[in-house]
């Protein structure tokens, strides 16, 4: 007499209605999800909130799902395809061809040939779903809290963003965002896993960066969250924060420092993994969005303020950078180096050249 495995019939219960919740969640899925982003000659001047080389070319996404090509160091642009119409908000490429983009309503995008084309891997729909289905599975006493937090994805529909991506490999990589929302590929996107379970952040505090270096993975994120994977992702714990305001991102150098920025113009530089961190004066108040390491190894930061600030000594201090294609108090979120030097940064106002990328004094 063959006896049906009780497990095995409630994974089966909860695959089906994982499977028709999901479809019906699709086809009620916001418009922005379903539709293109609009091909038009204003999107040259959409705001533009990442920015990042994919080999000689410089690729930028923003709002409503545009996305931006250069193959000439910034001075013109082309739109890329994209399927859908949400804001964008970071993107990497890992080579010349092969990067991908986050964005509003869970969105993850992936493109093969340089940043010109892109498909959907990944939306918040399909995320509280995975989270749901992965919620099952825990055990013990933490199952009933993670199946409440899953729940309640599904139930808030596909409304928060992912604001942050981290890929080491091109199979390899995280994507992260709103509340403490993680997801993990080891396949280059073509499979995801819920990866919140594997991070110690109790208040499901906004995750706003990752950078690895040195063998370990780091997380930053709101009220001064630090935390630190050293066993390839499969724990992230809190280090201790000096500073209780948010981390809107994170550089890891090549010489190994780290560099959190946030809030009000607030920096911490680490040079021994995260042990320890001192302050850096920025010497502005506006909020730090973005920033690089450039081919030379000067990191740059840009600021809401407007602010293009460098460093030459591994991010322990920074001078402004001025330059008169850059208007007054234009609001910045990212940057990059263009193929001939000069800095490319993204702002509320679109696209623009630094003319100088030349080392501060």
């Amino acid at each position: 007499m063959n006896i049906l495995n009780p497990h095995a019939a409630r994974h089966a219960v909860l695959g089906a209605f994982f499977a028709s919740s999901c479809a019906l969640a699709q086809a009620t899925a916001p418009v922005a999800l379903k539709q293109p982003a609009l091909v038009t000659p204003k999107a040259l001047n959409a705001a533009m909130l990442a920015i990042a080389a994919a080999g000689q070319r410089l690729v930028a996404a923003g709002e409503r799902g545009t996305i931006l090509y250069s193959d000439d160091a910034g001075v013109t642009w082309r739109q890329a395809s994209v399927p859908v119409g949400v804001s964008l908000t970071a993107l990497q490429f890992v080579d010349a061809k092969r990067g991908w983009a986050v964005g509003h309503q869970g969105v993850v995008l992936h493109s093969a040939d340089g940043g010109a084309t892109w498909t959907k891997q990944l939306d918040g729909i399909q995320a509280a779903a995975l989270a749901l289905r992965a919620a099952a599975d825990v055990a013990g006493p933490e199952q009933a809290r993670a199946l409440a937090d899953a729940q309640h994805l599904v139930d808030d529909g596909p409304d928060k963003p992912f604001l942050d991506l981290y890929f080491d490999t091109l199979r390899s990589g995280y994507v992260l965002g709103a509340y403490n929302l993680l997801f993990k590929t080891a396949d280059g996107g073509a499979t995801w896993q819920p990866w919140q379970q594997h991070v110690v952040n109790p208040k499901g505090l906004h995750l706003y960066g990752m950078r690895g270096a040195g063998g370990a993975l780091y997380l930053v994120g709101e009220q001064g969250l630090l935390l630190r994977s050293t066993d390839q992702g499969a724990s992230f714990n809190a280090l201790a924060t000096p500073y209780k305001g948010s981390y809107f991102g994170l550089l890891a150098t090549r010489g190994g420092a780290l560099l959190a920025y946030g809030l009000r113009g607030n920096a911490y530089w680490s040079g021994d993994q995260g042990a320890s961190w001192s302050k850096v004066e920025t010497g502005v108040q506006a909020s730090l969005a973005g920033g690089a390491e450039l081919a030379d190894g000067t990191l740059v930061l840009v600021s809401q303020g407007g602010d293009v600030l460098l460093s030459r000594d591994q991010g322990r201090s920074f001078v402004a950078q001025t330059d008169g294609a850059l208007p007054p108090a234009l609001p910045l979120a990212a940057v990059a180096q263009a193929r001939d030097g000069a800095l490319v940064v993204a702002g509320l106002r679109g696209l623009r050249r630094v003319a100088s990328a030349a080392a501060p004094r």
